[in-house]
């Protein structure tokens, strides 16, 4: 080996690094973004799990029974509602993860030295937040029985024969907390993701290393033509592996979809456009195959994690929570869920829905703005 050669070409290569500005910042920054990002959103301890209350007795005991729960650092209780129904309708559109329903006679039968029941709804559409609320629900109850049962015996001097708090739990849509039914819906979407993402990805930049590109910005093709009849194949193409992964789903993991079909069609292919805007997106702003392989990861890596799909995201601090919000597959998980597991129809997703579609419509703006088309020189 020459070693002058040798060096000629280690030389060569970090003149090439910082020409390549864009791979050269984007190798310095996803290490410290992931790390730092990853280590806030990857939290297997769950708190902050949202709660609402219907405290039918409105007593000292029930509101000592209320701050029980509170005292547990797993619930947050986030509304006083005014019925049971109002209480699962918040439950089916997914703004809590629980329900604390207390009866009238709450503070009589506890008075009386006998044992009043409670009753917790949880979510069960996802069983990782499920099993802890459940937990947490039935030690709460324990907790505030045995002080009770403590009071009594310090101010009459002797043990009631019955005494302390019934917590019954409910779990609704997955009673079983069977974690198929959590994970088959969310790997529906992760993988329409990114199979979309990355077809489109090289879309653009493909020809800009090929040089047809400039084909297209001296055409009378206007930037939207092309964007969006780059589009179309792979809108087909996104829908077929929708489709399939949504039928393996269903015959071979035996995951029911208890929702309406045609809605979850409806709004499956509304992703598939959002993701491949994102796709079309990094195209643009890429100038190499390389660089729309590392914007891709970058978009990819983080939407397993702070879209709610493997972590929960009450998990994860707020900032984080925020990131997420930017990521379409976060909404789309909760459609997903809300239709497969729930079967809970338009009405309850319309949040959802509509950012995810206002995502879509963003990002193909964005896409046609960034790409700047040649004028057309008749």
């Amino acid at each position: 080996m020459n070693l002058q050669r040798f060096i000629s070409i280690v030389k060569k290569e970090f003149i090439q690094l910082k020409r390549d500005k864009a791979s050269f910042g984007i190798a310095i920054i996803m290490p410290i973004m992931m790390i730092l990002l990853f280590g806030y959103a990857v939290n297997t301890q769950l708190e902050n799990i949202s709660m609402s209350v219907l405290d039918q007795s409105n007593s000292v005991e029930s509101r000592e029974l209320i701050s029980s729960f509170k005292n547990t650092g797993y619930f947050n209780i986030v509304s006083m509602e005014k019925s049971v129904e109002s209480s699962k309708e918040s439950i089916d559109k997914g703004e809590i993860h629980s329900a604390l329903i207390i009866p009238p006679d709450f503070s009589k039968r506890l008075q009386k030295g006998e044992k009043p029941k409670v009753e917790l709804i949880i979510d069960g559409s996802d069983p990782t937040t499920a099993r802890t609320a459940f937990s947490s629900g039935i030690f709460a109850g324990e907790s505030y029985g045995m002080k009770k049962i403590k009071n009594y015996n310090e101010k009459l001097y002797f043990t009631p024969k019955v005494g302390g708090v019934e917590v019954n739990t409910k779990v609704l849509y997955n009673p079983n907390l069977d974690n198929q039914n959590f994970t088959i819906p969310g790997l529906i979407g992760l993988i329409m993701q990114n199979i979309t993402v990355l077809l489109t990805a090289f879309a653009l930049v493909r020809e800009r290393e090929r040089g047809t590109i400039e084909q297209l910005t001296v055409s009378p093709l206007k930037s939207s033509e092309i964007i969006l009849g780059k589009l179309i194949p792979y809108i087909f193409i996104g829908f077929f592996d929708f489709l399939f992964s949504l039928a393996l789903g269903l015959i071979w993991f035996n995951v029911p979809i208890r929702g309406k079909l045609m809605l979850l069609l409806f709004l499956g292919a509304g992703f598939v456009i959002c993701a491949l805007a994102i796709g079309i997106l990094i195209s643009a702003v890429s100038k190499t195959q390389l660089q729309a392989m590392q914007l891709s990861v970058l978009i990819i890596l983080p939407s397993v994690l702070l879209s709610g799909f493997v972590f929960p995201r009450e998990a994860m601090p707020k900032v984080i929570q925020l990131i997420g919000n930017l990521l379409p597959l976060t909404y789309f998980l909760n459609i997903l869920r809300g239709i497969i597991t729930k079967g809970v129809g338009i009405h309850y997703l319309l949040q959802d829905v509509l950012l995810l579609f206002s995502l879509g419509v963003g990002l193909l703006i964005l896409s046609i703005v960034i790409f700047k088309k040649k004028p057309y020189n008749a």
